[in-house]
């Protein structure tokens, strides 16, 4: 990327310190439109990112978070010195959504996008109940569980971690299928798939264990079937300052205490 020509948008949550510090960048550099920006610059916690990854999702615009949220996993030390000279140097970390097609009761087919995870939670006071089928062969009859959930490599430090799910390296080519909470099996602790494969969950008892599924924020009530897979066809790319690539990070996150 020429730095001289580089066409730079500025993006910032709801935050008051995000949107401070966008205007203040904007005063420094200015900022393109994002349908003709080179690069967005997001400004917010993890949560904003994955908001403008989704917002640029047909332009496909390259996005370096910088980190004025609570949460900053994905994104860069805020500074404001310096940045095209950052832009111009910035590693790229090359991430692939997750489909969500979501039956309900009512019949209709909702679908989503998930560049994090897809999860099943049950709505009520039951334990959800779930057949789990992967490339249409049943491989779990019965789960009994709070819920369930698919992530990618880059949502594996997230939700997937806190329900004690592996960390899975940008280039594993895997998906992380991770209970939540398993009552039966109780020892089941989930399963590392290929980043082919089609998961597909069917809700048992539906009336008296409704369940919902979420594609990130997306979320759907009162689902029977969800099926979930890869979309490769969708290359999403977030970058990073230079020699603090989203690799190391989590290669460093599974060596914290």
């Amino acid at each position: 990327m020429n730095q001289p020509d580089l066409r730079i948008a500025f993006a910032a949550s709801d935050r008051p310190e995000a949107a401070a510090a966008r205007d203040r960048l904007i005063a420094m550099y200015g900022s393109q439109d994002p349908a003709s920006a080179d690069v967005i610059v997001a400004l917010g916690g993890d949560g904003f990112m994955l908001e403008t990854l989704h917002a640029n999702m047909e332009r496909r615009t390259p996005v370096f978070g910088m980190n004025r949220g609570s949460v900053g996993f994905l994104m860069n030390d805020y500074k404001e010195e310096g940045l095209p000279e950052r832009l111009a140097t910035a590693g790229q970390a090359v991430i692939h959504p997750l489909q969500m097609d979501a039956s309900t009761e009512g019949g209709d087919v909702k679908i989503g996008l998930a560049i994090n995870e897809v999860s099943l939670l049950r709505q009520t006071r039951q334990s959800a109940k779930l057949r789990i089928t992967v490339d249409d062969r049943v491989r779990l009859e019965e789960l009994s569980c709070d819920g369930c959930l698919v992530s990618t490599a880059a949502g594996s430090t997230a939700y997937n971690l806190s329900a004690h799910g592996p960390i899975i390296p940008l280039d594993a080519r895997v998906l992380a299928l991770t209970p939540i909470s398993a009552f039966r099996p109780r020892r089941w602790r989930g399963a590392l798939l290929p980043h082919t494969a089609k998961v597909s969950f069917e809700v048992l008892e539906p009336d008296k264990r409704p369940v919902s599924a979420t594609a990130d924020s997306f979320e759907v009530r009162r689902v029977t079937r969800v099926e979930v897979r890869e979309r490769r066809d969708i290359a999403l790319t977030m970058l990073f300052d230079a020699g603090r690539s989203f690799e190391e990070r989590v290669l460093a996150e599974q060596f914290t205490s």
